[in-house]
């Protein structure tokens, strides 16, 4: 066979090649879930190398971490008026901030302590009237009525209109006998601390309907608050005990999204805690006295005048403003 009509021989190399690049995504996320371990572990390590006293105190801060309060079942921030389920505080130990810094760390630990003691006793005393309530048939069926929690003033304890079983007579300041029944089985629990107790009214948004037009929702839950307050005396509680008794009308619904709803007619009534006691006598003390502004020194007034002498060597002295 001649070199011209030999056959082409063609040879095929296949070269094989790796995985291909699959990026570094992985790497972020291992680091991710090695940093999360790490802040896992730490927060193990903290929760066991602190108090009781502490752990209270932490929770403290996350239930309420806003330092605005009110003594009436409101708070004075403009945010939330209702107020909110947070733990309370005491300002029985202020730090001096004079204070050197071991001493001031030491009046912190005292006060941290005296919080978490006070929270103890505030949820002592609301599992005592919760049992109380279960244990009495008579006010066992409008358990669903009493709301009772820890808030920044202290314990809170609410009795709620429900539909077709209102604590008051419609549009009156009329207890119910069973509201009054439910009243005096709080007492003898409220008697055993030395705390002060608020009691606030309060109406659903709907309008007063009377002949009298001058009397509105704002008078009414002045009144029911009121009736709640002569009940409570005369189940045994001390007319001092009472430290305030408000009407707050609809403005503080306890339905925001519905402020129909019978649930927002109720009374709210506060176990002050120290701190709350405090702000209440602060707000009776004594009025304090505008400043007087400083009248300044008048300048001293300078005038050209000639030194004994003359002359235009003469030289220039200040003269004394007259008297």
């Amino acid at each position: 066979m001649s070199e011209s009509t030999a056959p082409i021989i063609v040879i095929k190399r296949i070269k094989k090649g790796g995985h291909g690049h699959h990026g570094g995504a992985w790497k972020v996320a291992l680091a991710d879930f090695v940093t999360a371990m790490m802040a896992f572990f730490m927060l193990l390590w903290l929760v066991g190398s602190t108090t009781t006293e502490q752990r209270a105190g932490i929770s403290d801060y996350f239930q309420n971490p806003s330092a605005i309060e009110g003594v009436t079942g409101v708070s004075n921030s403009a945010i939330d008026l209702g107020g909110g389920m947070i733990a309370t505080t005491s300002s029985d130990h202020i730090p001096d901030p004079d204070a050197p810094l071991d001493d001031m760390s030491k009046q912190l630990d005292i006060e941290a302590e005296a919080r978490a003691l006070e929270y103890k006793q505030l949820e002592a005393l609301k599992q005592e009237i919760e049992a109380a309530i279960d244990a009495n048939p008579d006010i066992k069926q409008f358990r669903d009525q009493l709301l009772i929690d820890i808030m920044s003033d202290g314990l809170r304890i609410q009795i709620v209109d429900k539909e077709n079983r209102s604590m008051f007579d419609s549009g009156s300041a009329s207890l119910k006998s069973y509201t009054i029944t439910i009243l005096g089985a709080i007492v003898p629990a409220i008697n055993q601390v030395n705390n002060k107790v608020s009691l606030s009214g309060h109406t659903d948004q709907s309008p007063y309907v009377s002949d009298d037009e001058s009397y509105s929702n704002w008078e009414l839950s002045v009144d029911r608050a009121n009736a709640a307050r002569r009940a409570l005396v005369g189940a045994g509680l001390p007319e001092d005990k009472v430290g305030r008794v408000v009407g707050l009308g609809s403005s503080v619904p306890f339905v925001k999204d519905d402020p129909l709803n019978p649930i927002n007619r109720r009374i709210s009534m506060i176990v002050l805690n120290k701190h709350a006691e405090a702000a209440l006598k602060e707000e009776a003390g004594p009025a304090i006295e505008a400043p007087v502004a400083e009248v300044p020194h008048p300048a001293q007034k300078y005038t050209p005048n000639a030194a004994p002498g003359g002359g235009a060597d003469a030289r220039m002295r200040p003269t004394t403003p007259a008297e």
